[in-house]
């Protein structure tokens, strides 16, 4: 059980202070009433206090002074100041000077609980707001970027020397890999960082929306645009927008981005004019872009626009030496959004089981073994029994050919059978990490 709100009450009259102090203790508060507003500083000082209430007119310290005082020792304490009747001017300087609110002589303890309640409401969220700041800027800070692998320590490298510029950037890399949080550290390691950071996935969005996204629409535009929207673009004004999946945009939005590269200019869909942008663009693929090209299903004027420098990200079976690292750090992560979990560390069984594992889904799916050991062990250790089956299952034996001359066609349907044996027979994961779709993959096991 959470422990009651500790909430000082300050004023000279000391029976109007217990009386209210009584009254909120009754309510469940741990309220105090002070007589002297020396003793309300000292226990301000003290760190025993999570809301003032205090009267302002007091001999010694008077109760602007208090206000200041708690504002310097902790700028998230609320402050709710008590004044008489026909001094609002004095109640109004106490809110331009930080106080949560006033309330005016003689008032009644229901009014006083509203504003109380609504403070400490205000207070709470404020601390969980920061606290995911918190966890946002270490999750995607370069602490996220795990690693002691020398494949990703090169990476690290690029970072360093990108993050500073706005030069145009392809990260590139199979699903899962850490492509957006990479993104996200290099934004945050940029001269925009203060500015904001803004995703969208060209996979996950109709064609038909996707340039009203991204780009904004004009009331009236089509059917449904009841309002203007703004778009992508202009929300990550003076930020950086990661283009996720950008192989899966059409040929046509495809022209409108590169002229918006080019120009550094928006249309927004319905409107006659341009507004200006200034945004860096990095894109993010898991596909091979110059293949799309050669197919002719990818732009080359606007790939060399992207691909000034390309960033490749690992696999993670390509850096297993950093799998004990990064599970550490997802461990950390699921016990903080799990804070009931009985689990405080990964056993060296199940550590060893995840260094073995091939990881088709890589980090991602790192993240949602530990995640699902964290929510469903019930001892304080991670152990095989914790792992789901095919992280543990013994790795089918690689297609053996014993010298014989395969045609090509029997040589790609045994290899795509042992890829989809691989992988559990997941169909959809397997031609992923294929790079064909789940129609190719079925007529590559069927030929």
């Amino acid at each position: 059980m959470a422990e009651p709100a500790r909430i000082l009450i300050v004023d000279d009259k000391l029976a109007l202070a217990e009386t209210l102090a009584d009254g909120l203790a009754d309510r469940g508060y741990a309220a105090r009433a002070l007589g002297a507003s020396k003793d309300a500083l000292a226990e301000l000082r003290a760190g025993r206090a999570d809301l003032l209430v205090t009267d302002l007119r007091m001999p010694e310290v008077d109760g602007f002074a208090l206000l200041d005082a708690a504002r310097e020792l902790d700028r998230e304490l609320p402050v709710i100041v008590m004044t008489a009747y026909g001094a609002i001017d004095s109640a109004v300087e106490a809110i331009r000077r930080g106080a949560y609110h006033y309330l005016t002589k003689p008032f009644k303890l229901d009014e006083l609980l509203v504003f109380v309640e609504r403070a400490l409401a205000d207070r709470a969220l404020r601390r969980e707001a920061a606290e995911l700041r918190d966890v946002v800027d270490h999750r995607f800070s370069r602490a996220g970027l795990t690693s002691a692998s020398p494949a990703m320590q090169d990476v690290l490298r690029v970072i360093d020397r990108v993050a500073a510029s706005d030069v145009a950037l392809l990260v590139t890399g199979k699903v899962g890999t850490g492509k957006t949080t990479v993104a996200r550290a290099i934004h945050n390691e940029s001269p925009r960082a203060k500015g904001p950071f803004v995703m969208v996935n060209s996979a996950a969005i109709p064609e038909s929306l996707l340039e009203s996204e991204l780009f904004g629409h004009v009331k009236g535009a089509y059917t449904g645009a009841t309002t203007d929207r703004p778009g992508l673009f202009a929300e990550a004004d003076r930020g950086t927008l990661l283009l996720d999946e950008i192989g899966e945009m059409s040929p046509a939005l495809q022209a409108k981005l590169l002229h918006v590269l080019e120009t550094g200019r928006i249309r927004p869909v319905g409107s006659s004019g341009e507004r200006a942008v200034d945004v860096r663009v990095i894109t993010a693929t898991h596909r091979d872009l110059h293949a799309l090209v050669r197919e002719g299903r990818f732009r080359e004027d606007l790939l060399y626009r992207l691909d000034v420098v390309e960033l490749a990200i690992p696999p993670l079976v390509a850096r297993r030496e950093d799998i004990p690292l990064l599970a550490d750090a997802l461990l950390a992560d699921a016990l903080r959004r799990n804070p009931r979990s009985s689990v405080r560390a990964i056993g060296k069984s199940a550590l060893a089981r995840l260094v073995d594992y091939s990881w088709p889904g890589n980090v991602r799916e790192l993240s949602h073994v530990i995640e699902r050991a964290v929510v469903l062990a019930t001892g304080d250790e991670l152990t095989e029994r914790d792992l789901p089956d095919d992280v543990c299952a013994p790795a089918p034996s690689a297609p053996e050919f014993n010298g014989e001359i395969l045609a090509m066609r029997e040589l790609q349907r045994r290899y795509a059978r042992w890829a989809l044996d691989r992988l559990g027979g997941n169909k959809s994961r397997t031609a992923d990490q294929l790079e064909v779709d789940v129609k190719t993959l079925s007529k590559l096991l069927t030929d």
